[in-house]
C-alpha cells in the first residue's frame, strides 16, 4: 500500500508519517517542500496539470495531507490553506481517483460556542486562518473524491511547534530556568487538547478504514481544560519552581474564542478511535523532546 504524506516533516505529519510506517505492508513517500523529499511540491504555488503528472508516477493508494500554515500573512494562510486543497483534489481527481484523500482540518473553522461542537454545527470561523481551513475543507468535501476531513482540535505533544501554546511555553520555562519568570498571555480560556499521536492513530484508521467514511470527523479529547491547566502541567513535567505571569502578549485569534470542546462520537462510530493519552503524559513526553535552546546558544 503507497500512502502519500504532505507536510511528513511537520508537527502532526510527522506524527501521522511514523504511525503509517507501522502499518503491515505500507510503503510511505513523503511529499513537500523539504529537501530530499519523494515528490517536491509546495500546493500554495503547485500547479494541477504537474501535480496530477507526479501523482501518476507515485501511483498512491492513499493520500494523507498534513500540509498547512497557522501563521503568516494572507497570501501564506490562504495559498497553503485554501488554495493547497483544493489543487491537491483537482490533480487527485486527474490522476488518483481511486485513492483515499485524508486531510487535516482545524477546530478553528467552527468559531466560538458554548457546548461540545458536533460535526453538524455550522462552521463560523472568526479570523483568516478558520476561514482558510474552511474554504479547504470545503474543497475536500466537495471533490467527489473518496475523502475524509479530520477536523483536529488543539494538538500537543512531543515536537509542539513554537506557533502552539504548548510549542511557546516550553521555549519560556528553558530560557527561563528552574527559578525564573514566564511571561504568557491570558490562560482563562478552555480548550480540547489532543496528544498529536492520537491523532496519528485517527489518521492511520481514517487511511485504512474500509467503505466510504463520513466528510468531517471531530478528533479531539472531548474535554475542555483551561489553557491554566496545560501551563500548570507544562511547569511540573519542567520542574519549574518560579513564576508563570499572565501579562504577555497572548494570541487574539484563541483570545477571541474563550471556550471549545469537540464531540468524539462521529469518530468512534466510523473509526473505532478514541484518544488514549492524558495530557500530563503529553506534556512530559513534550518536555522531555524539546531542545535546550540555552544550550544551543551556547554551542
Amino acid at each position: 500500500m503507497r500512502i502519500l504524506v504532505l507536510g511528513a516533516t511537520g508537527f502532526l505529519g510527522r506524527h501521522a508519517a511514523e504511525r503509517l510506517r507501522a502499518l503491515p505492508g505500507a510503503r510511505v513517500l513523503d511529499a513537500g517542500r523539504s529537501p530530499g523529499a519523494a515528490l517536491p511540491v509546495d500546493l500554495a504555488t503547485a500547479d494541477p496539470d504537474r501535480l496530477a503528472a507526479a501523482l501518476r508516477g507515485a501511483a498512491p493508494h492513499a493520500v494523507v495531507n498534513c500540509a498547512g500554515a497557522v501563521g503568516g500573512d494572507a497570501v501564506t494562510l490562504t495559498g497553503v490553506n485554501a488554495r493547497g486543497p483544493a489543487v491537491l483534489c483537482a490533480a487527485l481527481a486527474a490522476a488518483a481517483p481511486q485513492a483515499r484523500l485524508v486531510h487535516l482540518g482545524s477546530a478553528a473553522e467552527y468559531g466560538p460556542g458554548d457546548r461540545p461542537r458536533t460535526e453538524g454545527d455550522p462552521a463560523r470561523p472568526l479570523g483568516l486562518y478558520g476561514a482558510a481551513k474552511l474554504a479547504g475543507t470545503l474543497a475536500v468535501t466537495g471533490s467527489g473524491l473518496d475523502a475524509v476531513v479530520l477536523r483536529v482540535f488543539n494538538p500537543v505533544g512531543p515536537g509542539a511547534p513554537l506557533s502552539s501554546l504548548a510549542g511557546r511555553l516550553a521555549a519560556g520555562l528553558r530560557e527561563a530556568g528552574p527559578g525564573g519568570e514566564v511571561r504568557v498571555g491570558d490562560l482563562s480560556a478552555h480548550r480540547d487538547f489532543v496528544d498529536a499521536r492520537d491523532v496519528a492513530e485517527a489518521v492511520a484508521l481514517a487511511v485504512t478504514a474500509p467503505g466510504p467514511l463520513p466528510p468531517v470527523l471531530n478528533i479531539g479529547s472531548g474535554t475542555a481544560r483551561p489553557a491554566r491547566e496545560l501551563a500548570a502541567g507544562l511547569a511540573r513535567a519542567a520542574g519549574f519552581r518560579g513564576r508563570l505571569t499572565e501579562d504577555g502578549d497572548g494570541s487574539p485569534r484563541s483570545a477571541a474564542v474563550p471556550w471549545q470542546q469537540a464531540d468524539i462520537a462521529l469518530a468512534r462510530d466510523a473509526l473505532g478511535w478514541a484518544p488514549h493519552r492524558e495530557l500530563a503524559r503529553s506534556l512530559a513526553d513534550l518536555w522531555a523532546e524539546s531542545p535546550d535552546r540555552t544550550e544551543e546558544r551556547a554551542r
